[in-house]
């Protein structure tokens, strides 16, 4: 009898897991169970008439490493190459990123010239940070705070500025807060390796790669820094969805799993709001705090767990303006949170993907994100906030910190709750004791998604593809 699986979650996960069960050589019956109305979770793009494509989520993805290519190559088999907008090594928005401190844009240096010489905001030449990585000891600690790693072994301004921007960027957390061996694993493991980071990232591991692809070869030979698709995001979510379809999935919206419950036979019994499902395995793509409160009494030790991974609300706010000109070009600029912790940063959109500006003239469209582990000193309960607020929040950034002084011509406002995990230190000793217990109860569930080893798209596609990879043998 062909096993079931039931997929709990509806996002890039949840999707990417089905994409694998379905293409795997004897698929098994796969349920999909998501609560809300739409698919794709956090991959939400707005088309408007005139063509215009706003993100609410992630507006690109990187193209490296062996999650990215493996990323690729999914792209390809779902028949989107020709939809890719890629943005090359040598395009502004590759080269140009900018910090927002001490009331001004600082271009972060880039070149032999960044290094040698004192750049703002940074008062010493940076070449001094790698030559204090060089010479200091390697750690001992089990794990630390990333701040607490990049102060030691680069110093406080690069600590204090840009990697405290750099997680406000990444994470919407606090790097004073965050787990450098979950969040930068690869920082982690070469001063292990080399005792210095940048030695341990020079020598490099291998040039393990994943699936790849005619995208691939193309975004290693242009030098791709990033890319994403001419309807937005959350065409990928679609395309996910057009190929499951016919493959037999069953694709269930507005089904909020409200409990597990083991069977004497070892099956799930999974209570819906409007009935149960039986399967197999399960496959939860939910949030980490969300699956333990559906979990059994019996699993308490695992919901324990999961309960210590929090998340954190970040507002998404879109702009659009006319005629009016950006004073930089580039990707963006971050602002660390000595500067104004609820602001961290802002996207210039139409720089790296014009593409996307549709029909009108002389668009620069903005993305102004607002919140993360600051959100409720800021602007108070996620749940409650009026978006004319952070509308305002917004706009008056744009003016500070950009001189655009018209009011934008279209605005949206978004607030994701509890949208990215903070891996916070000790985070590798949860995801350890949940794996344990996994295996030690002989529990037919598997755990993917942004909660455990990565927030990023690729990251999640990852571990979606590692589990069903495990599930089928």
């Amino acid at each position: 009898m062909t096993p079931t699986v039931a997929v709990v979650g509806g996002g890039i996960s949840g999707l990417a897991a089905c994409y694998h069960l379905a293409r795997g050589p004897r698929p098994p019956k796969v349920l999909l169970l998501e609560a809300s109305a739409r698919l794709g979770g956090w991959l939400q793009s707005t088309r408007t008439a005139e063509g215009t494509v706003f993100e609410h989520g992630p507006r690109g993805i990187r193209p490296g490493g062996v999650v990215g290519t493996d990323t690729l190559h999914m792209v390809s088999e779902l028949g989107l190459e020709g939809d890719v907008l890629p943005v090359p090594g040598d395009h502004p928005a590759s080269r140009n990123r900018f910090l927002y401190t001490g009331g001004a844009l600082h271009k972060l240096p880039s070149g032999l010239g960044g290094l040698l010489r004192p750049v703002p905001p940074f008062s010493r030449a940076l070449l001094w940070s790698g030559v204090r990585d060089l010479l200091a000891p390697a750690g001992t600690e089990p794990d630390e705070t990333v701040h607490a790693f990049v102060h030691r072994r680069f110093g406080q301004e690069v600590a204090d500025i840009a990697v405290d921007s750099l997680c406000r960027g990444v994470f919407a957390g606090d790097c004073r807060a965050l787990s450098i061996r979950s969040c930068f694993p690869t920082l982690f493991e070469a001063e292990r390796c080399r005792r210095s980071v940048l030695l341990g990232l020079a020598l490099g591991s291998g040039k393990e790669r994943g699936a790849e692809s005619d995208l691939s070869r193309r975004a290693r030979a242009e030098r791709w820094s990033q890319w994403s698709l001419r309807g937005g995001m959350e065409s990928l979510a679609e395309a996910l969805v057009a190929f499951l379809r016919p493959r037999g999935v069953e694709l269930h919206c507005h089904a909020p799993l409200r409990h597990l419950h083991r069977h004497p036979d070892g099956r799930w019994k999974l209570a819906l709001a409007d009935g149960t499902v039986t399967a197999d395995h399960v496959v939860s793509a939910l949030p980490a705090a969300a699956l333990a409160e559906v979990l059994p009494a019996e699993a308490e030790p695992l919901a324990r767990e999961l309960r210590h991974i929090p998340a954190v609300s970040v507002a998404v706010v879109n702009l659009q303006y006319k005629g009016v000109t950006l004073p930089v070009t580039g990707f963006g600029h971050l602002v660390p949170s000595s500067e104004d912790p609820s602001l961290l940063g802002i996207v210039y959109d139409s720089v790296a993907f014009p593409q996307h500006d549709g029909s009108s003239a002389a668009s620069v469209r903005l993305t102004v994100m607002l919140g993360g582990a600051w959100f409720r000193q800021s602007f108070g309960d996620p749940s409650a906030v009026a978006p004319a607020l952070l509308l305002q929040r917004a706009q008056a950034a744009v003016r500070e910190q950009l001189g655009l002084e018209p009011d934008p011509t279209c605005s949206i406002v978004k607030v994701h709750q509890a949208c990215i995990p903070q891996y916070t230190l000790g985070h590798w000793q949860r995801t350890e004791h949940i794996r344990r217990f996994l295996v030690e109860q002989q529990l037919p569930l598997s755990l993917i998604g942004a909660s455990y080893t990565g927030v990023s798209v690729n990251d999640c596609i990852a571990s979606a593809k590692a589990a069903m990879g495990q599930l089928l043998g």
